[in-house]
């Protein structure tokens, strides 16, 4: 066995057992609702296995250091960052114009639907008017204050594990770093976080998502030179184009196409892959 193979195997073992080992535990000793805030949090020390994988394995199982992970911010290449915070508010309308078109679900922007998923039986005041004037920005605002906590996945995939498989040949890459990526969430899945309607269609559809969003933050790495964009694009497809949608859907029906990593949401996410392809961006991890 090569001294990749051995790290990657290494990495894999390290971030499955890590992850799954700590989210079975937090299963076992909270009852709470996978859409409750405070599963959320268990969530968090699960995130960080990709990171501790890879990290033991580039300090002592490779010994190949850091030089190629890109920790620096390199912020003087500000439009990949820029792109990754704002493309998921796209995403969001495009999902919602297809589910509306499609009649597959409508938006609830009074969300009544949705609070009485999130927080049942209790009495919400009557929202203010100029609310979606002020939700988008706020989650803007929350998703780059959250970047270290997604630096703890993408410092693995991305940084070490997506770098690593078919070497030459990024699309590959991409597309069996995606499936990993997705089957590494399966406890999620399976718990409801979500999909909790269709927790066993969604182990076939999350990993569709996942091979899609490593394809975009594969080539938002490259053309930042650094991690922290993928890590920034990964906290903006949760806290903007997750709870947007989440807040717009949840609790109507078939929400396994209008959540953001749902069916719909293949539509915008494939047009823009299909772009970074056939421009070349993802060999070159460009811009141009």
């Amino acid at each position: 066995m090569s001294k990749t193979s051995k790290g990657i195997v290494v990495y894999l073992l390290l971030s499955f057992g890590g992850a799954w080992a700590l989210w079975l535990a937090a299963a076992l000793l909270f009852d709470v609702s996978s859409q409750s805030p405070i599963f959320q949090l268990l969530l968090l020390p699960g995130g960080f296995a990709p990171a501790v994988g890879a990290y033991v394995v580039r300090k002592w199982v490779t010994r190949e250091g850091f030089a190629d992970v890109g920790l620096r911010p390199n912020l003087r290449r500000w439009r990949p960052y820029a792109f990754g915070l704002l493309w998921p508010l796209a995403g969001v309308l495009a999902v919602v114009a297809l589910a509306v078109l499609l009649g597959v679900s409508s938006p609830d922007p009074t969300l009544d639907r949705a609070l009485s998923v999130l927080a049942p039986g209790e009495d919400a005041p009557p929202l203010p008017p100029f609310l979606w004037a002020v939700v988008p920005v706020q989650l803007l605002v929350f998703s780059i204050l959250i970047t270290p906590l997604l630096f703890g996945e993408e410092f693995g995939w991305r940084g070490y594990l997506q770098k690593r498989l078919f070497g030459g040949r990024p699309l590959l890459a991409a597309v069996a770093t995606g499936l990993i990526w997705g089957v590494w969430h399966y406890p999620l899945v399976l718990a409801g976080y979500q999909y909790p309607d269709d927790r066993l269609l969604g182990l076939a559809v999350f990993p569709v998502s996942c091979v899609l969003l490593s394809v975009v933050f594969g080539w938002l790495q490259g053309w930042a030179g650094s991690v922290w964009a993928p890590s920034l694009a990964h906290a903006a497809t949760n806290a903007v184009g997750g709870s947007l949608l989440t807040l717009l859907f949840l609790g109507g029906p078939n929400w396994i196409f209008a959540s953001y990593l749902g069916i719909l949401g293949w539509a915008p996410a494939g047009l823009l892959c299909l772009w970074i392809v056939l421009t070349g961006r993802l060999r070159t991890g460009g811009s141009g």
